[in-house]
């Protein structure tokens, strides 16, 4: 290169990361002095990549268009290509004379498959490629056990992230970037003609009611969470009639937000005295992310967390098949209020409250004898924070087949679940109308209110309102009768 000719592009090529603040993969590029080229690629092609759900494919159209609008006022934009994401790149290295290309690391085996072929292929051919981690606190790798193996309790996995160094400041957004001209002769694809949003029908209508997509409001709900929200989160977070908890998930998600920059700003809040919260409130804020690191540690050694059990004993589970149970689940049609509150909530949202995602979790697996990755794979279809790590991780726990998993013997009563976290039926009442004239005390249980209680409130059960879809004494036997086959010496 001549001393006046200009450095070859350096490729950003963003992915989980989809933000310009703490985004390293992004800052690591503009230090290089090279001009920059950002992509997004769209792969469903590629072997082992888990196709998004439509709730998560709704939120990617906003992601990107928001990020292509944050690089545009630094005088770029974000190009968008679809296909092989291996392929996509390498052409794009090789139409634009890139010298390096710049990525923030991925935890799931086809992902690391992919990123490290890609990385071997370039860096033949003399390209410089960066990896960075932009998406968790600490790496997998980093936080082993005194045997060097993976943890597969919380507490001790948690205790030991502890021991370690703070986690890392967040980077700044950059004040200016330098941008490569797009090459004429690479084709790019429009963010419409990727058809992430629904058209015919339309079912998104809540999910735009709900939610604002992107960097900025991620930062606008993180602090709205640290002035109104964080004081007393210890407490209200399980309370799901509340705004007890954060909703920072689907940021977390899709990466407007990273965890560092969470971590960071809820402890300069307690700093500056401009939230009440106590440590206590901080301590749970910090641990629930410690969850979901927690969560791509499993990923990361257990790369099939979503299609096998991890305790390989609940292999011998005599799961139920039965689709209009599970029908009558997703539609929030079990004649149990704070379950199909959930399930409701969830359609028309894209989310639903921690709490009751374990009681609608614990009730499919248990109640239902149905199998956990029926649910999970609803999850990821309908949640906007659908998580490669958290959701499976998740559905294992309450499953019981996970890592540090509760016992299969702890079976939530979801009446008396609903009692004690929607003591006067306020969430249960939003989201499942048609109980709204019960009296409290009988709306958690309405098969039990007296026929003029039901005339009152124009309450019909098995027409107006489900009856149970089963008893709950019975399916508690059911599910631990089920559990000694697991249990049980082959013969």
């Amino acid at each position: 290169m001549s001393a006046t000719s200009s450095p070859s592009p350096a490729i950003v090529w963003f992915r989980d990361d989809l933000r310009v603040a703490d985004n390293p993969a992004l800052h690591h590029a503009a230090a290089s002095g090279r001009p920059l080229i950002c992509v997004y690629v769209l792969d469903e092609q590629s072997d082992g990549l888990r196709p998004l759900g439509g709730a998560a494919r709704w939120w990617l159209h906003g992601a990107l268009e928001a990020l292509d609008a944050s690089l545009s006022s630094l005088g770029g934009r974000l190009a968008i290509l679809q296909g092989s994401a291996a392929q996509e790149i390498e052409t794009l290295v090789a139409q634009t004379g890139a010298g390096a290309v710049y990525w923030n690391r991925r935890y799931g085996a086809a992902e690391r498959a992919l990123d490290s072929g890609l990385k071997k292929n370039l860096e033949a051919r003399g390209i410089t490629v960066r990896s960075s981690n932009g998406q968790l606190l600490t790496e997998p790798w980093t936080v082993l056990n005194g045997a060097g193996q993976p943890f597969r309790v919380f507490t001790a996995y948690w205790r030991a992230c502890s021991r370690q160094d703070e986690p890392a400041v967040p980077l700044s957004a950059p004040a200016t970037l330098t941008f490569h001209p797009w090459p004429g002769q690479m084709r790019t694809v429009s963010l419409a003609s990727l058809r992430l949003e629904p058209h015919t029908p339309d079912w998104a209508g809540g999910l735009r009611r709900a939610w604002r997509r992107g960097e900025a409001a991620a930062h606008e709900r993180l602090d709205d969470f640290l002035e109104d929200g964080l004081a007393g989160y210890a407490n209200h977070r399980d309370l799901p009639h509340v705004a007890g908890t954060s909703r920072l998930s689907p940021y977390l998600r899709f990466g407007h937000l990273s965890p560092r920059q969470i971590w960071h700003a809820a402890k300069a809040a307690m700093r500056a005295g401009t939230t009440r919260a106590s440590q206590t409130d901080l301590d749970k804020l910090l641990a629930e992310l410690g969850w979901r690191e927690f969560s791509y540690h499993q990923l990361y050694y257990f790369p099939d967390l979503a299609r096998r059990n991890f305790q390989a004993r609940f292999d011998a589970m005599p799961w139920r098949t039965d689709p209009a149970a599970l029908r009558a689940w997703q539609q929030g049609r079990t004649g149990y209020p704070l379950v199909d509150a959930g399930m409701r909530e969830l359609w028309t949202t894209g989310w639903m409250h921690n709490r009751v995602r374990m009681v609608c979790a614990s009730f499919l697996a248990k109640h239902l004898l149905l199998d956990w990755r029926d649910g999970e794979a609803w999850f990821w279809d309908t949640l906007v924070d659908a998580d490669p790590a958290s959701n499976p991780s998740s559905w294992q726990w309450v499953a019981g087949s996970g890592v540090d998993a509760a016992p299969y013997f702890r079976i939530f009563n979801p009446v008396l679940q609903a009692e004690k976290f929607d003591p006067q039926a306020v969430y249960v009442k939003r989201w499942v109308p048609e109980l709204d004239g019960l009296p409290t005390s009988v709306v958690h249980h309405p098969w039990e209110a007296s026929p003029a209680q039901r005339e009152a409130a124009g309450l019909t059960l098995g027409q107006t309102y489900p009856a149970p879809i089963v008893a709950h004494q019975a399916a508690r036997e059911r599910a631990l009768d089920a559990l000694k086959l697991t249990t049980s010496p082959s013969p």
